[in-house]
């Protein structure tokens, strides 16, 4: 394949990327809009005299040239939604669509992004410009220092670091009253100041897989030592020494891959360059700021760790055509810095047109041009930032010693750079890895913090479940639930425990969390129902490696919605953070179900008898039995979880697989304490063949008639794509049928209509208990697909 590639951008990032795309045997040419004056220096480039923000217009010329890859550099064409304009004409985009570029469009939205899927980050609020009164009491009253952040894009200057509760306030109203940063300041948000070395993580991504780049450290004030205006960074090197491999598997595994699948089962898959700004805490690795391109610094030093072998090109198309996990990415062993060569007086106001005179480079360093023009054979300053002067050795000290060598090299008028890049104290690094620092909890992989959130986050839903005999509070050591004011006068206490299943692995692979807590509390529920009790209380046990609070609450609501379904008290749950226990993104169930009976309705009774009618009660769907067949029989498809419902194109088909179980509390119990019924068997595991038979005398058996009821589509479909025979189906699912009551012939008909006025599920006669063990399946043909 030949690759056209549009590059947009005109800065030091861009000559990076053009010079490395340019050495890919894929790439025909590459048209650089409006790129500068180095840009048009390197083999198969041209620059693109166009207006980079006029999308149509850019649009309108690839298409006519036969482009074929667009690269975006920087962020304001991402957020403006350019990736949109030529997704509709079919031309791959690496870069995220407008609605995923809100992670770095808008601060609060990354901030509430990050604590809806518990990724690491700052303590935060969000205030409006109208909030500057309760802005200004938040920080006279929150109890650590602030920094500041307009919400929108402020050409990297929208972030004030205050150092004193006058200075923040201050700021508060220079952005919400003052109005100094425009628009992206109509809202502020104020976050914790966290202390400690901040890094830089770029990371490839096509909305599934997560590839990052050696960490790197820039430095943004203009001085040496760190002192001086902030600029968009004087200078960068890679890998950062205080990155152990220790940190980058943290931040892999609590940041970057949660940011992904977060996104992705948000609805907004990032596809691009993800660049993470992380500040390394004694707490561990904290997000400070997320973008969505390439930094700049940091591409000029990147782009020369990435090894000859690495087609930049190939990688980036695999990234819009999300199959990144097809395309190697190979890092050189050393080490790359890159020192920004400015225009005096930036990053306030500077002079431009100063002619730029270039001597012999050292060799494995490369000069690429930021803020440069060529006019009349002459290279000049055009920019506050003019040069990026880049070089790649085996160790620090050499690449800094040939950087320097480069920058030397170079000469114009007002030539400003730092002179310490890439010196911060060796000691940082050591006091971060841990090596003179005892270690937390929360370096083990446990967060006391995202438990204490989640408790926090659910109480009222738990405390919608209350009933008599308990109050549904939470936190405690222990749940109390007192039987006396339930009024029973010879209770029995029955009790079930029970899970969910391989349907949980469909739910977390669907991104679908809301159902599955109903599923649990059916599931045990349903047991105590077929002993003829009343479902009193219910506890939940939630086993994870990381907790994700978004996904915990959801399956915890979910819980809640079961135990009012049931009419019984959520009174405690365990939630257990057990890093190395499960597998990233995983989650376990299990529920116990406690429930009372009058001693003398205990079911199943003791005169069933041959004759006696079985009643089935509709099932809603597959319930939470059989699905490691389900995922057997998916994987002989081309289905995915998020393509139509083979069976309701209204629904997805991971949605329509998770339909929660039924909950037949309401429509049977009634009629169970009224002594209507003799017995009932809950169809789970094992089907009509397994079940029935626990629930009737040794000496018995029964018969079902399979034409009683039309099979469901979902088990049509199960049948006919897996080629289950229709006995198989009949000792694996339910089949339509979720639950089986026995009654006496002379009464069936009076359960019937009972059972129909007090539920929506449907009644059917579907068999009769028999002289002859065992189960007959009659009529089982009729399931056979035509």
């Amino acid at each position: 394949m030949s690759l056209k590639i549009l590059l947009l951008g005109a800065g030091g990032r861009e000559h990076a990327l053009t010079w490395k795309l340019a050495q890919s045997p894929l790439v025909e040419h590459i048209y650089v809009c409006p790129g500068n004056g180095g840009t048009n220096q390197e083999a198969k480039a041209s620059n693109l005299n166009l207006p980079l923000h006029d999308s149509p217009q850019l649009v309108d010329f690839a298409v006519k040239t036969g482009v074929n890859l667009v690269v975006p550099g920087p962020e304001q064409p991402l957020v403006d939604g350019v990736e949109m304009y030529f997704r509709k004409v079919g031309i791959p985009v690496f870069g995220p669509s407008p609605l995923a570029a809100r992670m770095e469009g808008s601060k609060s939205f990354s901030k509430y992004f990050m604590a809806r899927h518990s990724i690491p980050t700052a303590k935060f609020r969000v205030f409006q410009s109208s909030q500057i009164d309760e802005a200004i009491h938040y920080v006279k009253t929150c109890g650590h220092l602030v920094v500041l952040k307009a919400d929108g894009l402020a050409a990297g200057k929208g972030v004030l670091i205050p150092q004193s509760e006058e200075e923040a306030i201050a700021g508060l109203k220079n952005i919400l009253v003052e109005n100094v940063f425009g628009a992206a300041g109509n809202q502020v948000v104020v976050e914790e100041q966290l202390t400690g070395p901040e890094i830089s993580v770029l990371a490839f991504s096509d909305g599934y897989t997560v590839v990052p780049l050696p960490a790197a450290q820039d430095h943004k004030r203009i001085g040496e030592g760190d002192v001086g205006l902030n600029t968009g960074g004087m200078g960068a090197y890679a890998p950062a020494p205080v990155a152990s491999p220790a940190i980058m598997k943290q931040i892999m595994e609590e940041s970057l891959r949660p940011t992904i699948d977060g996104m992705r089962r948000d609805g907004f898959p990032f596809v691009g360059m993800l660049f993470t700004g992380f500040m390394l805490t004694s707490n561990g690795p904290k997000v400070l700021e997320y973008n969505v391109r390439f930094g700049d610094p940091e591409t000029e030093a990147l782009v020369l760790l990435l090894d000859q072998k690495a087609d930049l090109a190939a990688i980036l198309l695999a990234c819009a055509e999300h199959r990144l996990d097809s395309v190697p990415v190979p890092i050189r062993n050393g080490v790359a810095v890159s020192v920004v060569l400015a225009s005096a007086g930036y990053p306030g106001s500077y002079a431009k047109g100063k002619q730029i005179q270039f001597g012999e480079l050292p060799p494995d360093t490369v000069a690429f041009h930021a803020g440069t023009e060529q006019k009349s054979g002459a290279t000049l300053t055009a920019g506050g930032r003019v040069l990026v002067a880049a070089a790649f050795a085996s160790t620090l000290g050499e690449a800094l010693k040939i950087v320097y060598q480069a920058v030397d090299q170079i000469s114009f008028e007002g030539k400003t750079y730092r002179r310490d890049i890439a010196h911060r104290p060796v000691f940082v690094a050591l006091k971060v890895s841990g090596s003179n620092q005892g270690l937390t909890y929360a370096q083990a992989g446990v967060s006391v913090d995202a438990g204490n959130t989640l408790v926090e986050v659910i109480k009222p839903f738990v405390r919608s479940t209350r009933r008599s005999g308990a109050d549904a509070e939470i936190g405690g050591f222990g749940g109390v639930f007192d039987l006396k004011a339930t009024g029973y006068i010879d209770p029995v206490l029955v009790s079930g425990t029970d899970g969910v299943g391989t349907k949980l692995r469909v739910a977390v692979d669907a991104g679908i969390h809301d159902s599955v807590g109903v599923d649990l509390v059916a599931m045990s529920v349903n047991d105590l129902l077929v002993q003829g009790a009343e479902p009193l209380y219910f506890l939940d046990y939630y086993g994870c490696s990381k907790l994700d609070v978004a996904i915990a609450s959801q399956v915890i609501q979910g819980i809640a919605e079961g135990c009012r379904e049931a009419k019984c008290a959520l009174i405690g749950g365990e939630t257990a953070e057990m890093p190395g226990m499960y597998q990233q993104g995983d989650y376990d169930l299990a529920g116990f179900a406690v429930g009372a009976v009058e001693r003398e309705r205990i079911l199943p009774s003791n005169n069933i008898v041959a004759g006696d009618i079985l009643l089935g009660i509709a099932s809603s769907g597959l319930h939470s039995n059989g699905f490691s067949l389900v995922r057997k029989i998916l994987g002989t498809t081309n289905l995915s979880y998020s393509s139509p419902c083979p069976w309701d194109t209204t629904l997805t088909l991971g949605r329509a697989l998770l339909k929660p179980t039924a909950i037949y509390i309401k429509q049977i119990l009634p009629a169970a304490q009224a002594g209507y019924i003799k017995g009932m068997s809950h169809i789970t595991g094992g089907g009509f063949v397994e079940n029935i038979p626990r629930v009737l005398p040794k000496e018995l058996g029964c018969s079902i008639d399979a034409a009683s009821w039309e099979l469901p589509p979902v088990f049509q479909f199960l049948m006919k794509q897996g080629g289950v025979e229709p006995l198989e189906m009949a000792r694996t699912f339910n089949n339509g049928i979720g639950m089986v009551v026995i009654v006496s012939e002379s009464s069936a008909t009076l359960v019937t209509e009972t059972l129909r006025k007090a539920g929506n599920a449907e009644i059917y006669q579907i068999g009769r208990v028999t002289s002859k063990v065992g189960v007959v399946m009659e009529n089982i043909h009729v399931w056979n697909p035509t």
